[in-house]
Formats: structure tokens, C-alpha cells, sequence
């Protein structure tokens, strides 16, 4: 057994112990103080049974050439050499283009893939499919798909909400009160995108408790915030609701600091109006709001009066924007704590997405982490992410994005490296349906997921640990070498080597490589960023031997505190240079479902809605616990947190009793969408009328060869509504679904979502 060099995850960093190819233990690196039980789920990962071994192609697309099928994920493979895969993708890519034009493929390739800023897939496979001659692509994020729309038009910016947070030194220093919408759950702070080497989070809150701090969690969850807190627990997906009535109480009690709205917004007179009801007879007021949300009005009012008399920052979760409607959680947050007055100001104002993953709160780097370049796409035709099963299933229909009236295109070939669109799209049966119209999918991964089982061509790819690579994150000061720990399983390759083979055959392969080998991409790379920074750093040699580089941060941002002392000299990336209660730009669009100021519209999936009096429980289906996404969904972590080997489903124990459930049991939790198979856990952290069942079990149908199958492992998305959030944004609604649980009888099936798919020999 053998002592390996420190590596990085996007769920932290470790030293690991190799023997026979695979990792038999790891351990946290010593300076992080509270790292991650994810890690828990790498040794056995790289030589489990669900690694693909070789290069595979569907039988039925072997044998009947390109086009659409319903066989998908249940047909059985075929292994073929490297090169026979070479030439059968090149011959089929050059097809499509020759035939359909290069607007005919679709770089999906959406995910986290694995850290690494070379073997970043994404950048991979786009710098390959631009090369190409281009491709459809995707906008925003499944996480953050409202967000990212609204955002940039309320207060000219996305990322900086993130990036460029309030610090959680600020925070335990000088905050009194966190308002959280969506609770802050410490169990997504885990995890970042191109790795992370500390979490502060815990730490930090609880030195925010210790000087006297307090956390009022709005959740149906009570663990969205771990330790002390104030739960609340109203209905899912009323918190605007909540918001417009704590805005009526400042409003009407004169609690609103109008300097504020008067310096650094617009348009809060005409949000006032919708807010006090001078138009539509119907005042927002904690009454209102009670019978909406399930609170009491002395809560709401009492909450108010705390909120304006304390240093306080309104939170609001990623959660809250992924359902319908999910642009206005986001923009109510940022109206509520304007009406405040302490935006910019040390500990106060507005935060978004704190307990959502590990990067607000945490210091950014002053500078850029080193890319592969990618170049520019000659097609412009994309799609909000989340809209792929409508793009495949209604080819030449028109549809709303952000001011655009745009038309999907005529998709032949979906092109996936880098991620698994079962566990983030919604309405799998729906899905299904939408992969089985193209001529031809192609997946790269180093496993089979439900994904590489719905491929025509599969082709098997290496894990972090196999390849040479550095990464890190905008807001983590280590930026880290990652040396292979392993060789490469089986026949896997990098997807370089794939592109860079495709490419050659192609007649692009020079340009794709630039005569670089893996090495010298890394050499390269590094010498090119070093070149631009104001600091000094190492050789890449030194730093190599090192193996981290600690990069300089900014410590102790405010969020907009700059904008707050001189709006002027940093005004906003908005019309009007400022945040926008009202934003003229949005009422122009015209859009019923998303108008010009933030407002509570009555959602579908909701507990008082008519839909509730067939399928009477609200799930939520939330991020897992014990992985990230569905990535090593086969690991011990995410293993032992099943249930007979089926994703746990937390009940509260009034609606277990209801329905004669005990601990263990498993359940059919079901609507007319599809269903899927749970094992129960009766928690009473769970509001009443509410069960939660976290997204990322690897999809897998009773019948395969069914759409509408049943998945027996407890993926929530054969249950959720593949619906945008409004015409603004067409964002990701997978969040809330409305459904009914019973209890299964007889012998519930196997679980086979780890099990290859049948491989024949050619």
C-alpha cells in the first residue's frame, strides 16, 4: 500500500492510500478543520463494478445506423476497439454537420464533472464541438437558472453575490440576526466547484452565537440550519408571502429607511402600491400572508419589528428559486432588506445562497485560476439549460427567454461529457421520450449511469485520480496540484486523448492539441497564467514538488459596500445604475408570469392548491446529504444513508402514522408523473405535510424498457414537473413536488443502478 501526494475534490482535500489501483482510505488535509464525510465515498471508486472498461456502442444503433429510438437504456452494448469508436464518432459527427448543419448538436455537458482545470470535461468537449464548427448550447444553471436572469437585472450582477459575498468574519463580528429563507443548511457547504481545501462555515456560526447571534430559519426542514435557531416552518414555497408581509409591517409602521430607497434604488413607489394593495384591494399584511403560509401574523409582526431593529441579513437559499415563480424569492429578498437601509453596510443586508455550497462567505481569490482556452462558438442558438427535453421534443417551436422570443432547433446528435442529466432534469419519463427523437447521443464517463446506459456511443473516461492535473476555486486561497494517484482503469481514456483522436481524424487535430501533450497543455497553462499576475509564484516545476500554491485573497468584503459609499462611482450594471424594485425593462417584456416588481403568485405545486387533494404531501427534493449530486453514488457514504438499498425519504411521524409506516419501511411515493420506491425515515425535523427525498440516486426503472417505469432506487425526478420557472427565466422547478406515499407490499424489486449494462463482444 502506498502513501499518495494531497489531491483535491470538489468536497475537499485528502491524502490517499493506494493499493492495487484503487483508493483504499483517505484522509482530510490537516488544516481543514471541519472537512467533509464525502470523502468517505472515494476508496473503492476507482475500480468499482459501475466503471466502464472500454469503449461500448448500442446494439441497435451498431446494427441499424443513426436515428431515433425508444430502445435507449435498455438495449445491450457492443465493445469495440478505440479505434473502431474513433471512426464511428468522427463518421457520425461529420454526417450530422454535412447534413443538419453544426446547429444539429447539442454540447450538453452540463454538471460538476470532476476538479481539474485541463480535464475541466466541459471545457473539453466545447473547445472540441467550436473547433467543430460549433454547436447548440446551454445558458445558466439547473441550480441557479432564475437566479441567473433576474439577478443581473435587479442588481447588475450574478456571480458577485457569490464571489464577492459578505465574509463569515464579517458575519460572526458584526451580524445580529440571520433572516434565512430556506434555512442554511451546512451540509451543502461541503462542496465547490474545482475543489475546496476549508470549511468555515460551522465555525464561523458558532462564533456568530457566541457573541450573541440569532438565526431565525425559515424552512419545512428544522435541520436547514444545524444548531440554535428559531424555526419556523410554514408551507413550501410561500416564503414571498412571508416576505411581502414582513415588507408591509416596515412599510406600515414606518420602520422603511426611505433615504435608502431614495439614494440607491428605483422604483420602490410602484412596489409600495402592489405592496399596500392601492391597486388590487389587497394589502399584503401579515394577515394576508398567514392564510397563504400557515404562520401567524404576531410571528410575522414580531419578526419585523426584530428585523428592523437588529444589524440583519435577509438570506435566501438557492432552493427558494427552484420552483415556479423562482425569480421572485431572490428579488422579495433584495426588496426586503432595501427597505432596511443596510445594504453595504458591515454584517447587514442581503445574501444568496449561504448553505448552498461552499463559496459564499469565503474570501475570493485576487486572480483568475489558470483555463483551457476554448475559443469562440460560430452557432449562437442556445437554450435556458433546463429547456432540453422541450428543445428535443418540439423542434422549430418558438418560446420567451429573458426579452427574446427564440426557436428551438432541430437537434440530431446530443453530445455529453461531464454530467448526469438524470439526476438534475426534471420529469424523467418525459426525458426519456426527448432523448429517444435524436439520430445519435454519445456520452463520455467513467461509469455507467443512467446516462452512458441511454447512449448510442459510450465512451469510457478517466476519474480525476487517473491524470495528471491542478485545480482550485475563485474563493479558495490553495490552488493545488493533482498528481495521478492511479493508472487509468480498464481501457479508459482521458477525454484529451478522445478529442485530440477525433480531432486527428477529422482534420483538426493539429489546431485542437497545438502539438502539446497532457504534460505541456500543463506547463503551458501555468506560464501563461503566471505571466498575467501582479504577484510572483514559483516555477511549475516548484510548484509541482510543492504541490500548492497559496494565492492572495479579499478579506473581509461587505457585499456592495463600495456601491453603498459612492453609487455613483460604482453603480450598478443595471438601466438605472442601481437596484431595481421595479425594473422597467422587465414590465416591458410584457410577461404575465414575471412583471415588473417582485409579487406572490399562487404556485401549483402547493399544499393549498386543488392539486393537494389527490397527492396531499409536499416533497421536497433537496440536495443529498451524503454525496454531491450523483456523483459516487456507489460509495460507502451515500450507501450507508439508503434504506434497503433505496434513497431515504424523511416523513414527519403524524403522516407515517397516518398512513401506518414505521422506520425502515419501504414505500411507494407516487403522482401522475411516475413514481418511485423509498425507504422511510420518520424524522420529526419534517413539517407536517411534508416528506423530503434528496436528488441523486442513479435513475433505475423496474423495466427498462418502459419510459414510465417505476424507480426502484428513489430518483425524486420521474415525480417532478419539467416546467420553466416563468417566461423571464425558464429556470430548473425540480425542487417541489406535490405526491402521495404508501406503503409498498410484497418484495419490493432489485436494485440494479450500479450494475453494468449487458456488454457483448463485437
Amino acid at each position: 500500500m502506498a502513501s499518495a501526494p494531497a489531491s483535491l475534490s470538489h468536497w475537499g482535500a485528502f491524502h490517499a492510500q493506494i493499493a492495487d489501483g484503487d483508493i483504499t482510505s483517505v484522509h482530510p488535509i490537516a488544516t481543514d478543520v471541519d472537512p467533509s464525510p464525502l470523502l468517505g465515498n472515494l476508496p473503492g471508486s476507482l475500480r468499482h463494478r459501475a466503471r466502464i472498461a472500454g469503449p461500448a456502442v448500442r446494439r441497435g444503433w451498431l446494427d441499424d445506423g443513426p436515428g431515433p429510438s425508444s430502445n435507449r437504456g435498455a438495449d445491450e452494448f457492443v465493445a469495440v476497439s478505440w479505434d473502431e469508436l474513433t471512426e464511428l464518432l468522427a463518421d457520425e459527427l461529420r454526417r450530422v454537420v454535412d447534413q443538419h448543419g453544426n446547429e444539429a448538436i447539442y454540447g450538453g455537458s452540463y454538471g460538476w464533472a470532476s476538479a481539474g482545470r485541463f480535464h475541466h470535461a466541459q471545457s473539453q468537449v466545447h473547445r472540441f464541438l467550436k473547433m467543430l464548427g460549433g454547436y447548440t448550447f446551454s445558458r445558466h444553471s439547473y441550480s441557479l437558472g432564475a437566479t441567473g436572469v433576474i439577478m443581473p437585472r435587479v442588481v447588475g450582477t450574478h456571480d458577485d453575490l457569490f464571489k464577492r459575498s459578505t465574509n463569515w468574519d464579517v458575519i460572526a463580528e458584526h451580524t445580529d440576526l440571520l433572516v434565512c429563507f430556506g434555512g442554511m443548511a451546512l451540509k451543502n457547504t461541503a462542496i465547490n466547484h474545482g475543489g475546496t481545501t476549508a470549511h468555515p462555515a460551522r465555525g464561523a456560526l458558532n462564533r456568530f452565537r457566541d457573541r450573541g447571534g440569532q438565526i431565525v430559519s425559515i424552512s419545512p426542514l428544522r435541520d436547514d440550519v444545524a444548531g440554535d435557531c428559531q424555526w419556523l416552518a410554514p408551507a413550501p414555497g410561500t416564503d414571498v408571502a412571508i416576505m411581502l408581509a414582513l415588507a408591509h409591517m416596515l412599510a406600515t409602521e414606518s420602520l422603511v429607511d426611505r433615504n435608502f430607497l431614495q439614494r440607491y434604488c428605483v422604483g420602490y413607489d410602484r412596489f409600495e402600491r402592489y405592496l399596500l394593495g392601492l391597486d388590487d384591494g389587497a394589502p399584503k399584511s401579515p394577515e394576508w400572508a398567514a392564510d397563504i403560509c400557515g404562520l401567524s401574523p404576531a410571528t410575522l409582526r414580531e419578526l419585523a419589528r426584530q428585523m428592523a431593529a437588529s444589524r440583519t441579513i435577509v438570506t435566501v437559499s438557492w432552493s427558494l428559486q427552484r420552483i415556479r415563480y423562482g425569480e421572485q424569492a431572490p428579488w422579495m429578498g433584495l426588496t426586503l432588506a432595501a427597505m432596511l437601509g443596510q445594504i453595504g453596510l458591515p454584517g447587514g443586508g442581503f445574501g444568496h445562497g449561504y448553505g448552498s455550497m461552499n463559496e459564499p462567505g469565503l474570501a475570493p481569490t485576487r486572480c483568475r485560476l489558470p483555463a483551457l482556452p476554448q475559443g469562440l462558438n460560430p452557432v449562437r442558438t442556445f437554450i435556458p439549460v433546463a429547456a432540453v427535453s422541450d428543445m428535443l421534443l418540439h423542434p422549430g417551436e418558438q418560446f420567451d427567454f429573458n426579452g427574446m422570443r427564440l426557436t428551438y432547433p432541430d437537434i440530431r446528435c446530443v453530445y455529453w461529457a461531464g454530467g448526469n442529466p438524470f439526476h438534475h432534469h426534471q420529469n424523467l419519463p418525459r426525458f426519456r421520450r426527448a432523448l429517444g427523437r435524436v439520430d445519435t447521443v454519445v456520452v463520455h464517463d467513467p461509469y455507467w449511469t443512467a446516462m452512458a446506459k441511454h447512449a448510442d456511443i459510450v465512451v469510457p473516461s478517466t476519474t480525476a485520480y487517473e491524470r495528471n492535473d491542478f485545480s482550485g476555486s475563485r474563493n479558495d486561497p490553495m490552488f493545488m496540484a493533482m498528481p495521478a494517484l492511479a493508472e487509468p482503469y480498464a481501457q479508459s481514456c482521458n477525454d484529451y486523448q478522445t478529442f485530440a483522436a477525433l480531432a486527428q481524424r477529422l482534420g483538426f487535430g493539429a489546431e485542437f492539441t497545438e502539438g502539446r501533450t497532457e504534460e505541456q497543455w500543463l506547463h503551458h497553462m501555468y506560464r501563461q497564467w503566471a505571466a498575467g499576475l501582479d504577484f510572483d509564484v514559483p516555477t511549475f516545476e516548484k510548484f509541482w514538488s510543492a504541490g500548492s500554491l497559496r494565492l492572495p485573497v479579499e478579506d473581509g468584503l461587505t457585499l456592495l459596500a463600495d456601491f453603498r459609499a459612492d453609487p455613483v462611482a460604482h453603480r450598478l450594471a443595471t438601466p438605472s445604475g442601481r437596484i431595481e424594485i421595479f425594473s422597467e425593462t422587465i414590465d416591458g417584456f410584457g410577461y404575465a408570469d414575471c412583471v415588473g416588481h417582485p409579487r406572490w403568485y399562487e404556485p401549483r405545486e402547493w399544499l393549498s392548491g386543488d392539486r393537494a387533494k389527490q397527492y396531499p404531501l409536499h416533497l421536497i427534493a433537496n440536495q443529498p446529504a451524503s454525496r454531491l449530486h450523483s456523483q459516487l453514488d456507489t460509495g460507502a457514504t451515500s450507501q450507508h444513508a439508503k434504506i434497503q438499498g433505496r434513497e431515504a425519504l424523511r416523513i414527519n411521524p403524524r403522516d407515517a402514522a397516518d398512513r401506518g409506516l414505521a422506520d425502515g419501511d419501504v414505500v411507494r411515493v407516487f403522482n401522475d408523473r411516475g413514481s418511485c420506491l423509498a425507504g422511510v425515515v420518520i424524522d420529526d425535523a419534517v413539517r407536517t405535510d411534508v416528506v423530503q427525498l434528496p436528488t441523486g440516486a442513479w435513475y433505475d426503472p423496474q423495466d427498462p424498457a418502459d419510459v414510465n417505469a417505476m424507480c426502484v432506487h428513489g430518483n425524486p425526478n420521474v415525480l417532478t414537473d419539467d416546467q420553466g420557472t416563468s417566461s423571464l427565466a425558464q429556470g430548473c422547478t425540480g425542487a417541489h413536488v406535490l405526491v402521495q406515499v404508501e406503503k409498498f407490499t410484497g418484495t419490493p424489486p432489485p436494485v440494479r443502478a450500479h450494475e453494468p449494462p449487458t456488454l457483448r463482444p463485437r
